[in-house]
């Protein structure tokens, strides 16, 4: 019986193959961040009431009990001695981000996630649950339904089914802003972007682009950091404004990056080939079964069988070519000569890891 192998892969190119070398820009808010323009995470613990069944057993989830506890006694009702068995109940943790320059009293939104043995969360709501930042202060309060999204169903006989996770969840506009983040841009005299890709070659541009229509306001400290600053007297928020929508030509290393559990392979446009040769060929092994029906002679008193009959075939692809890249070879040429061999994703991978152990391949390979 053939067994082929199947291959959900991709390659996705840098670079359009058949055009020239391009030129693309990008705008410098596109490819750096701001110096303190950034979200903070924040964290808190609380309880999901109204769960239908779903929630943590007590026995096996001592802190929701003394959580409950402990918020009942805040409320006024003493459960100290009580023997509480309920399932309505789940210990959860609370994330949200706060972003950037963000007022109090805003909404931002809020994820939950089970901290027990809850089975679902779906159609709970969650209690008032302060959110801490890094500094152990609260910059937030979060309240609200939770929404799965994740649908579960089961039978009596044990038989579940559930798609989704229904043990996570999210509240949108679920957090209410209790305390901003002290951070003057306006009145700062200098600052610092930070490259998303560092590189030394894309920090010296972007200063140069900066100083050519502010002179002497950039220089590039470091591949990864840009320093600004404005003329006297201008504003730091409008300076800003001007500069990132200018428009800057990144550059990028030569870089072939990997995911040998996906078989995807990425290749950047300055990849380079040194001269060599390449053959590709595999041996394809195919065991076909047919079953034949044996019939007994004629009055013999014997009985109908079925015989199975094999075929094997080898194929060793002997259409296979070799191929010689010449010294310097594009990613177009490396590309369009592996086609030409009728590679796989799967076996450009092990062909590319070849050439990289040969010395030929003139890139970092990343393997994912």
């Amino acid at each position: 019986m053939r067994r082929p192998l199947r291959l959900f892969s991709a390659v996705l190119m840098a670079t359009a193959l058949a055009a020239g070398p391009s030129f693309a820009k990008s705008r410098i808010k596109d490819i750096v961040e701001f110096e303190g323009v950034r979200e903070n995470m924040l964290v808190g613990y609380g309880l999901v009431v109204g769960l239908n069944g779903t929630g943590d057993s007590l026995r096996n989830a001592p802190f929701t009990k003394q959580s409950l506890e402990a918020m009942l006694e805040r409320l006024g009702v003493n459960t100290r001695d009580a023997n509480l068995n309920t399932k309505n109940v789940a210990a959860v943790m609370v994330t949200a981000k706060l972003p950037a320059f963000v007022a109090t009293g805003s909404p931002i939104d809020a994820s939950v996630s089970a901290l027990g043995d809850a089975k679902s969360l779906q159609g709970g709501t969650l209690l008032v649950t302060p959110l801490l930042g890094a500094d152990g202060q609260a910059y937030a309060v979060g309240q609200g339904t939770v929404q799965t999204g994740s649908v579960s169903a089961g039978g009596a006989s044990g038989s579940s089914i559930s798609k989704g996770v229904p043990t996570a969840g999210r509240i949108a506009s679920g957090a209410i802003v209790e305390r901003e983040i002290g951070f003057q841009l306006a009145s700062m005299s200098q600052l610092r972007m930070t490259l998303r890709n560092p590189d030394f070659t894309t920090a010296k541009r972007i200063a140069d682009v900066i100083n050519a229509k502010y002179p002497g306001c950039a220089r590039a400290d470091n591949p990864t950091i840009v320093t600004i600053q404005p003329n006297e007297g201008a504003n730091m928020v409008g300076f800003i404004s001007q500069i990132e929508n200018l428009s800057v030509e990144p550059d990028d290393a030569a870089k072939v990056v990997i995911d040998e559990v996906a078989g995807v392979v990425v290749m950047g446009d300055n990849v380079r080939i040194s001269t060599v040769a390449i053959a590709q060929g595999n041996l394809t092994i195919n065991v076909q079964e047919s079953p034949a029906v044996s019939q007994p002679a004629p009055f013999s008193q014997g009985q109908t069988t079925v015989v199975p009959q094999s075929n094997v075939s080898v194929d060793e692809e002997k259409g296979k070519k070799l191929i010689t890249l010449k010294e310097g070879a594009s990613l177009a040429t490396l590309v369009a000569g592996l086609n030409a061999l009728g590679v796989t994703p799967r076996d450009m991978i092990s062909i590319l890891q070849a050439i990289k152990a040969a010395g030929a391949l003139q890139a970092d390979i990343e393997v994912m």
